[in-house]
């Protein structure tokens, strides 16, 4: 019998009642006797970026036995960015990236099963299954849901961000109900993610970039015969790794953030990869600033790729032209190749026989898309600890901004005011007190975004706020200003009128006058109940990670 922690010393309470269990499920006294390998499943019909994952378990599934272990299925909860946003004001979104952890934990830990392989699709469960695989150390590996097709509407190409920006086209007047409709009815052809290089498919490429997915995983389409055949090869995998003893803290090292840290910089990824990686690091205890590095290595990087929404290109190109891997090719002299991947290969021998960068959707280190990084770290008066702006997706009028601030206490009220044409050019959208300890749970700011841009005042106005952003949403916004408004940060001091100044070039955000102010919030975190109660007691600050923490003691 195989030495594995899953294998129970015969006679024991333990063994005798798991026998009982399984074995009235059909399981034979052999195999549970194998690797069991937990298959964690964000399968929900509740959105079609996990409509398919009921599928690719089976694939897994199958593998897993091919390479004599045991698959054993276990489901958590599945948010979704366009569908749990509906409720609270999107107060659920980045609790349940937590929550997802913690269902992990209970479950594998539980069981006592010996590996993971991980499906992971929209926004908040890729962050959540790295976190996962870093907390509990077992061998561990992610197949990513890959990105879905879009459609066409009165004879253009049309997806899921054309609908989101035109909302805000409807708000202006622009654009009937009706026609966003219908425009809504054909945006979307086959399961996957959005389309664009949103949270989601960054960190599809971030998971890739760290080593914890198959080469080629990211990205890829899904249902797609390439990604099918890196689930099933994910699932054999996965039986490999617990007999080499290979575990998630040996991929997931300060070395491999690093390398996430470059690829995210050099394809001007959602600023929501920062927070998120940040997680993965305070989950592997790794004692990393994230933030940190991502303000250090961005002095020397460069933009290598303008994937929409930071440009033409499309995030099927990526994929056609080798995806994850020729960019790591790209940046090959500035990572640490020795690192260690779930594929038992280093970085350096991943990369060795894959062709270089095409020079059209990735360029070169030498002849880059743009001199400085696709996302950039400012500091100043208003940000101590930091925000962050997706620079690839900044046009280049306006590296400098100033004006006078609009304080809004959530993006309904900003909506409502852009429908009456109350926001003109010039003006700094200020959206507080809606951070993860504010809110408690981040509240969308992203719509609002959007509905600028819908509305075709992204380019004139700016927007700043601790609230959760799209990776989508692009145009002059400041995100994740730290420390949020709740913990009481100078963007709970700013007043109407007051004058914010924005330089790209300096990587500067200050306020005048600077204010002391008490913490804003957009919800009273005290008076919460359920899940966003517990959310709000044990929340940590956005700038490490915004992590569960444990209750102080009384």
């Amino acid at each position: 019998m195989e030495q594995l922690r899953s294998n129970f010393e015969p006679g024991t309470t333990r063994w005798a009642v798991r026998r009982a269990q399984w074995s009235a499920m059909g399981i034979s006294a052999e195999d549970q006797r194998k690797p069991k390998i937990a298959i964690v499943n964000t399968s929900s019909k509740l959105s079609v970026c996990f409509a398919h994952l009921d599928d690719v378990a089976k694939v897994v599934a199958d593998a897993v036995r091919e390479a004599g272990g045991l698959p054993l299925e276990i489901r958590t909860t599945a948010p979704s960015d366009f569908v749990t946003s509906a409720g609270r004001k999107a107060r659920y979104l980045m609790p349940t990236r937590d929550l997802i952890v913690n269902d992990v934990e209970a479950a594998v830990e539980g069981a006592q099963l010996d590996g993971m392989v991980l499906l992971s699709s929209c926004d908040k469960t890729t962050p959540a299954h790295l976190m996962a695989a870093a907390r509990l150390d077992l061998p561990s590996i992610i197949v990513i849901g890959g990105y879905q097709r879009g459609g066409t509407f009165s004879g253009c190409s049309v997806d899921i961000d054309s609908v989101y920006e035109s909302v805000g086209a409807v708000a202006a007047g622009k654009l009937g109900v009706d026609e966003l409709g219908e425009m809504a009815d054909r945006a979307i052809e086959g399961p996957g993610v959005c389309a664009g290089l949103a949270t989601a498919n960054t960190m599809h490429v971030l998971a890739e970039a760290l080593g914890m997915t198959m080469p080629g995983s990211a990205p890829a389409r899904a249902n797609s015969p390439a990604m099918l055949e890196r689930a099933a090869a994910a699932g054999r995998r996965a039986v490999e790794l617990v007999r080499e003893g290979l575990t998630a803290r040996q991929v997931l090292t300060r070395d491999a953030v690093g390398n996430a840290v470059e690829v995210a910089l050099a394809l001007g990824g959602s600023v929501n990869c920062v927070r998120h990686l940040t997680a993965v690091a305070a989950e592997a205890d790794l004692d990393l600033d994230v933030v940190a590095l991502f303000e250090d290595r961005g002095r020397g990087a460069r933009q290598l790729a303008a994937i929409r929404p930071n440009g033409a290109h499309q995030v099927w190109d990526l994929d056609r032209v080798g995806g994850v891997r020729t960019v790591l090719r790209a940046l090959a002299p500035r990572l640490r190749t020795g690192a260690l991947t779930v594929s038992g290969s280093t970085v350096a021998e991943l990369i060795a026989d894959v062709a270089g960068p095409d020079g059209d959707v990735v360029h070169p280190l030498e002849n880059p898309v743009a001199a400085e990084p696709g996302l950039l770290i400012l500091r100043g008066s208003l940000a101590p600890d930091g925000a962050i702006v997706k620079v690839a997706g900044v046009g280049a009028a306006r590296r400098q901004f100033r004006g006078p601030a609009t304080v809004f206490a959530g993006e309904d009220e900003a909506i409502a005011a852009l429908g009456r044409g109350e926001i003109e050019p010039g003006h700094v959208i200020v959206l507080r007190g809606m951070g993860p300890r504010g809110g408690p749970g981040t509240v969308f700011a992203a719509s609002f975004v959007a509905a600028l841009n819908g509305a075709g005042l992204g380019g004139q106005v700016a927007v700043v706020t601790d609230g959760e952003l799209s990776g989508l949403n692009h145009g002059l916004v400041v995100g994740q200003v730290m420390p949020e408004a709740a913990d009481g940060g100078p963007l709970a001091g700013v007043r109407d009128g007051d004058v914010i100044s924005i330089d790209l070039d300096a990587r500067l955000i200050d306020a005048a006058p600077v204010r002391d102010g008490e913490p804003v919030t957009a919800g009273d975190p005290g008076a919460e109940r359920g899940w966003l109660g517990q959310y709000a007691a044990l929340v940590g600050p956005i700038q490490r990670g915004a992590v569960l923490r444990r209750p102080a003691r009384p």
